[in-house]
């Protein structure tokens, strides 16, 4: 590939290309302008930081496997996204069922924190209400309010309808909402 130095000036779409091929290099140098945004959305979904590392690791795998299948329909951006969302669900499902199998506590059966209810809705509360989320309302939740995805790229991402995002997002935020705001009752009365 050349020099590095002009790294930075190689275009994604140049690098996927390349990585399709099977430069090494190419791979390399999209794994690095993604890895930090991808492990964020893993250990978003994941909502543990062992989990994220071990979801971002077959989201990188996945990828090199699959540059030569990239067709260029979404950006690469959202493209990597998908992969990382689905490796993220996958290993909170392989998780649960470690945990079941291992006869531990689940999920939703954890204690929740003691200022659910303050103004101040604390990341740890968020972390908290996220990780009971079932996985696919997880990941479209986190796709739109933390990373800031149109629906559209959502879909192209998760792989699904933009209707079906819609319903996702709109049933995870009310599931959020009765984690959070227990009294919460959407009557203004």
């Amino acid at each position: 590939m050349g020099e590095t130095g002009g790294a930075c000036a190689i275009s994604d779409q140049e690098l996927v290309t390349l990585a399709a091929r099977g430069d090494a290099r190419a791979f390399e140098l999209l794994a690095e302008r993604y890895r930090g945004l991808m492990y964020a959305v893993c250990r978003r979904i994941t909502c543990d930081d062992q989990d994220a590392v071990d979801a971002l690791q077959e989201a990188l795998l996945a990828a090199w496997r699959g540059f030569a299948s990239f067709e260029g329909r979404s950006s690469v951006r959202t493209w990597l996204f998908r992969i990382a969302a689905n490796a993220a669900v996958d290993e909170v499902r392989r998780h649960a069922q470690r945990r079941e199998q291992a006869g531990t506590a689940a999920l939703g059966e954890l204690a929740a924190p003691a200022d659910v209810e303050s103004a101040a809705v604390t990341r740890a509360a968020a972390d908290w209400a996220l990780a009971r989320l079932p996985p696919q309302f997880r990941a479209a939740v986190v796709l739109r309010e933390y990373y800031g995805l149109s629906y559209q790229e959502i879909a192209e991402a998760l792989g699904i309808p933009v209707d079906t995002v819609k319903s996702r997002i709109s049933r995870g935020r009310q599931a959020l909402a009765q984690l959070l705001l227990p009294d919460f009752r959407g009557d203004p009365r």
